[in-house]
């Protein structure tokens, strides 16, 4: 069942309720779910998501990584999430200037991960920090560069812009890991019942059917066919693991280091089964721990 408010009150108290991304990469990852009839599926802008949590409105959320360090009682479900290893396509810079001279950055407020990568990057390999602007503000026009996410990067024209920069690979070439922008997030204490198993066979039985998806949702976002079935099939990356992980926990850390967390990170809590947490980090190809 799906809902496009993101609002779950009134449903029964054996149905659960999922807050997932409303673009086109986190189809995947939910595939055939709306035809269970104990759930609830509520599509909403990456940012948006953790009200709901907090809220209680969802058991459930594929929450921005960041906000994994914005409440104290989150802990990960590694059943999914969205990823990448190197380029992404749509999460994206588009400038006026190289990368090195961008003084002030209007921000896409659909995306609170993307934000803080992008200060991460230019404070990382540019000594910068760029002025940030909501991008709905009447000074962002006047910005060196917009970051901008989701289907719009590829449905929308960008004139104006002669330098475009892509996070994820700025990120491989930085760290030489991989990329975790969201992953399925849940309130400690949660039962969950057997979610976390459906949510897993869900994204596999997802990518098993990535033309079905793309026949039925890429059109009417602006995605070329072609161009949507190499997003979802290759550059798009679903399964989470040590890897994805690692590269989670050095992103919490360097974004501590930069003044973008209130606090130090607290360590990723993993729900159920697979152990209390997870805390490993190794010395990069970046240099940074």
């Amino acid at each position: 069942m799906t809902n496009d408010t993101p609002d779950a009150h009134g449903r029964g108290g054996a149905t659960l309720c999922l807050g997932n991304v409303s673009f086109l990469n986190a189809r995947p990852l939910v595939w055939g779910l709306e035809n269970h009839t104990d759930l609830v599926i509520v599509h909403d802008v990456p940012s948006r998501l953790l009200e709901g949590v907090a809220a209680g409105h969802y058991d459930v959320a594929l929450l921005p990584a960041i906000d994994y360090q914005r409440r104290d009682d989150l802990c990960v479900v590694p059943a999914g999430g969205i990823g990448c290893d190197g380029a992404t396509l749509t999460v994206r810079i588009f400038s006026r200037k190289p990368l090195e001279e961008i003084s002030s950055l209007a921000f896409d407020g659909d995306s609170h991960t993307s934000v803080a990568l992008a200060c991460i990057l230019l404070a990382e390999r540019c000594g910068r920090r760029p002025q940030l602007v909501e991008i709905s503000s009447p000074r962002a026009e006047a910005c060196d560069a917009r970051l901008l996410i989701g289907d719009k990067v590829v449905s929308r024209r960008h004139d104006g812009y002669r330098c475009e920069f892509d996070l994820g690979v700025l990120w491989k070439e930085h760290t030489g890991l991989p990329f975790l922008f969201a992953v399925w997030m849940t309130r400690r204490g949660r039962d969950l019942r057997d979610l976390p198993l459906r949510l897993s066979r869900a994204r596999e039985e997802g990518l098993k059917n990535v033309d079905a998806i793309v026949a039925r949702d890429a059109g009417g976002r602006g995605w070329p066919a072609d161009l949507a079935r190499t997003y979802l099939s290759t550059l798009m990356k679903y399964e989470v693991g040590p890897a994805q992980f690692q590269a989670m926990a050095l992103f919490h850390a360097l974004a501590a280091r930069h003044g973008l967390l209130a606090r130090p990170p607290r360590e990723i809590l993993l729900y159920g089964e697979h152990g209390a947490a997870f805390s490993g980090l190794r010395r990069t190809a970046g240099g940074a721990p």
